[in-house]
């Protein structure tokens, strides 16, 4: 209780406050109307005192009549809209048990107890008011019985005094029980009230501040858009491919490169046209990985030029010293495969940084081209050197370019890895499909094998028809 707040301690008092008032307004209301018709008993009962039972009777009928009228006066003070007409009531049954004989006397105990009982069901108040109301009535009760009775103290407590003094202390308990428990109920659910709106106050910080952030990568996926190559570009370039890229989060680590060059001349041979392609998984997914794609994106867009077109593995080579300079000290650094493709000459040189690719060819099936075991930018203690792999195509042969975010996926019976052999046997399913459909096949097959499961790495899937 002493840790409450002095907000939520102003809070529950006006609350009790409240409930105090509307249960003492209504004991006086109802005190009023019966304290009336009980005189009509009085006739009955105690014909000899009916006058001056009477007098009793409109006198505090008066005053209750009053208080009533009176009580938002009371509001904040609600314990005296009952305490004055319970003590007058009190001093009422004290003088009409004074005078009673003791057969009156024990008819006459039954609205003391009543009178007790109510109290305890109804007053809401501290346990002050309860012993002044006790103190008053049995002070009231011995000098009253002193100056009108000549019954015995033992002749009392037997006709209903004992009885009767049980149940005000019961009823001292009832009150303070009663008012208790109320007060709990009210700190608590106050306590609850204040709680919640904190919380409330808190999750719309946190909202607006994910938000922030939710706005943050949202533009930053706007600047991982911009340097990714146009579609337009690669649409004029190749003519039958699919590219499958599937972020973890709004922003990608994964990231796809796509141009176009003239060679250099050598060896008396004019300049050629050739297709870059490059999947490259930077290290870290999100926004840690998409500042990683956004340097490799630039780096490789400045490296692979008319010189580097010539050879991938030099193309390699010169962009592993490039991200080594840019990234300085960070060890962290990227697996790619980058192809080079002359579609005129159907050769294609590849060189890949821990990433191989996979080529499907009609009647002789599935081969893996391996990769250099090495990545780019993570090791600047020593030179690299990626090799340069040259492979003479036919038409109708398929390329597959990816990131290892497709096959490390978990999912399927057992929430097991999809894994490269499930991967290669997938593509001998499905490469006599264009390339479009193949798109869409390895998609569902992704989200099928994934299940309720999370994506745990971004995608990158590249499928290229010769």
């Amino acid at each position: 209780m002493k840790k409450i707040t002095s907000g939520l301690t102003t809070g529950w008092q006006a609350e009790m406050n409240a409930a105090a008032f509307k249960y003492h307004s209504l004991i006086v209301k109802v005190g009023l109307v019966l304290n009336l018709l009980f005189a009509a008993g009085d006739y009955f009962n105690s014909p000899a005192h009916f006058i001056d039972f009477l007098v009793f009777r409109i006198v505090n009928s008066l005053i209750m009549l009053i208080i009533y009228l009176y009580r938002d006066k009371l509001a904040e003070r609600p314990a005296l809209i009952v305490l004055i007409p319970v003590l007058g009531i009190s001093i009422q049954n004290a003088y009409m048990y004074s005078v009673l004989t003791g057969a009156e006397f024990q008819k006459h105990s039954f609205a003391y107890i009543m009178l007790f009982i109510a109290a305890g069901m109804f007053i809401l108040w501290k346990i002050t008011y309860s012993l002044i109301v006790v103190f008053v009535s049995l002070l009231a009760n011995i000098i009253l019985f002193w100056l009108n009775s000549s019954m015995a103290f033992d002749e009392i407590m037997v006709n209903g005094g004992l009885v009767t003094l049980s149940v005000a202390f019961l009823s001292i308990l009832l009150i303070y029980q009663r008012t208790s428990l109320n007060k709990k109920e009210i700190i608590a659910r106050l306590a609850l009230a204040e709680s919640n709106q904190q919380l409330a106050v808190k999750n719309e910080i946190i909202e607006e501040k994910n938000k922030d952030i939710r706005d943050s990568i949202n533009y930053a996926l706007n600047i991982q858009r911009a340097v990714l190559p146009p579609i337009t570009k690669v649409d004029a370039a190749l003519k039958d491919y699919f590219i499958l890229y599937m972020p973890k989060d709004i922003v990608s680590g994964d990231f796809y490169f796509f141009d176009s060059k003239l060679t250099t001349p050598r060896n008396n041979q004019p300049a050629q046209e050739v297709v870059a392609v490059a999947a490259v998984d930077c290290t870290g997914h999100g926004v840690p990985g998409a500042l990683m794609s956004v340097i490799g994106s630039t780096l490789l867009n400045q490296t692979v030029n008319r010189a580097t077109a010539n050879n991938a593995g030099d193309a390699l080579n010169a962009f592993n010293k490039k991200v080594s300079e840019a990234l300085n000290t960070i060890k962290d650094g990227m697996d790619m495969a980058l192809c080079i493709i002359n579609f005129e000459k159907l050769e294609m040189q590849y060189a890949g940084a821990n990433n191989p690719i996979f080529m499907v060819r009609e009647g002789e099936g599935l081969s893996e081209i391996k990769a250099t075991k090495q990545a780019i930018g993570a090791d600047t203690s020593e030179e690299k050197v990626f090799a340069n792999n040259v492979i003479q195509l036919r038409k109708g042969d398929c390329i597959y370019l990816l990131t290892d975010g497709y096959a490390d996926q978990f999912g399927g019976p057992g929430g097991k890895k999809f894994k490269y052999g499930r991967f290669k046997d997938f593509l001998l399913k499905i490469y006599n499909e264009p390339m479009p459909k193949q798109k869409e096949l390895l998609w569902k097959e992704f989200m099928d094998w994934k299940g309720e499961l999370e994506q745990v790495d971004d995608v990158l899937v590249i499928g290229i028809r010769v």
